[in-house]
C-alpha cells in the first residue's frame, strides 16, 4: 500500500487555486458549476452557534483510522448517534432547497459521516465516489447512478490544513483514465479549494477529488452528507435502515431516510409510450441561465 504524501509541503503554496466568487453565484450558476465542473462551493451555511454545537457533538464520537494513516479518521452513521445539531443539518433548508432544484426529485440521504484530517495526514488519493458495479470500499451503494456529497467544513480550509482538491470536469471524460475505479496520488490539473468554516463543497460523485495533506498544527474536521434522487437506486439490494431508528430522528429529517433501495424507474419502458411530454426544463440548456 502506498502511504506517500500526495503533495510536498513546498508545492502547496504554488498549487492551482479556484478563483470563483462563490458567494455571488445564482442558483442557476451553482447548478452549472456542479454539472459542468463537477463541484460548487456554497459559503457560510452554518452559523457560529451551529458550528460550536456540531464540533462539540462530533468530538464525543469514537473515530477509526483509515488503513493508510492514523491521522485520517472517521465515524460513519452519524445519524444514529447522540448528535442532534449535526443530524438536523441533514435537513438544512437552504441546502435542501438547492438540491431539490438540482435533482427535481425527492431526496434520499444515503450516508452521514464525520471525517478528521489530523496534523500529519498525508492527503487522500484522487478518486471518485462512484463505482457503477459497487466496490469493496463502498459496497453496492456506490452503484447509484446519480448522487452528490455535501462536505460541510467545520474548520477554515487553508492551504496547509487539508484543503479540498478536485480535477474540474474530470467526470465528463470518456477516456480510460477516467475509469471510476482508478486512483491517483496527485494530478497536474488538480485545483485547491479553500473556504471558511461553515461553508459546504458539493461534489458530483463522479468527479475525481481528494484533499491535500495537513501540514498545519490543528485538525480539519468535516461533516459529509450524501444525497441522491429517488429514481437513482443502486443496481442491487443494499442493507436498509432500521425503521425503529428512523423513528427516533427529528421529524424534519425522517423524510430523507426512505428505503435505500428506492428506485423509481420504469424497466419495461416502450419505444414510444403514450402521452410523451414536449417540455422538460431540467434538460434544457436554459437551466443554467
Amino acid at each position: 500500500m502506498d502511504v506517500s504524501f500526495t503533495n510536498a509541503r513546498e508545492s502547496v503554496a504554488s498549487a492551482l487555486r479556484a478563483d470563483a466568487d462563490w458567494a455571488s453565484l445564482t442558483t442557476e450558476q451553482r447548478i452549472r458549476s456542479i454539472e459542468l465542473d463537477g463541484y460548487v462551493v456554497i459559503p457560510d451555511l452554518l452559523s457560529a452557534v451551529q458550528l460550536e454545537a456540531i464540533r462539540g457533538e462530533l468530538a464525543r464520537l469514537p473515530t477509526t483510522a483509515v488503513d493508510y494513516s492514523e491521522h485520517q479518521r472517521g465515524c460513519s452513521f452519524v445519524q444514529w448517534t447522540d448528535s442532534p445539531t449535526a443530524i438536523r443539518v441533514i435537513a438544512l433548508p437552504s441546502m435542501i432547497k438547492f438540491l431539490t432544484m438540482l435533482f427535481g426529485d425527492e431526496l434520499i440521504c444515503t450516508s452521514c459521516t464525520y471525517g478528521v484530517s489530523q496534523p500529519g495526514h498525508p492527503g487522500i488519493a484522487v478518486h471518485t465516489d462512484a463505482q457503477p458495479y459497487g466496490s469493496k470500499i463502498f459496497g453496492l451503494a456506490a452503484s447509484a447512478p446519480c448522487l452528490v456529497r455535501v462536505l460541510y467544513y467545520l474548520d477554515d480550509l487553508t492551504p496547509e490544513r487539508s484543503p479540498f482538491k478536485v480535477i474540474p470536469r474530470s467526470h465528463l471524460s470518456l477516456h480510460a483514465d477516467a475509469n471510476p475505479y482508478r486512483r491517483y496520488l496527485s494530478h497536474d490539473d488538480e485545483v485547491m479549494v479553500t473556504c471558511r468554516a461553515g461553508s459546504a463543497v458539493i461534489i458530483n460523485q463522479k468527479v475525481f477529488h481528494a484533499n491535500y495533506p495537513n501540514y498545519s498544527d490543528s485538525d480539519r474536521r468535516m461533516l459529509a452528507i450524501a444525497y441522491r434522487p429517488a429514481w437513482a437506486g443502486p443496481i442491487g439490494e443494499v442493507p436498509d435502515h432500521d425503521p425503529d431508528r428512523v423513528a427516533t430522528l427529528p421529524p424534519e429529517v425522517r423524510p430523507f431516510f426512505r428505503s435505500l433501495n428506492t428506485r423509481t424507474i420504469e424497466y419495461d419502458l416502450p419505444n414510444r409510450p403514450d402521452n410523451m411530454a414536449r417540455h422538460a426544463p431540467g434538460i434544457s440548456p436554459r437551466r443554467w441561465t
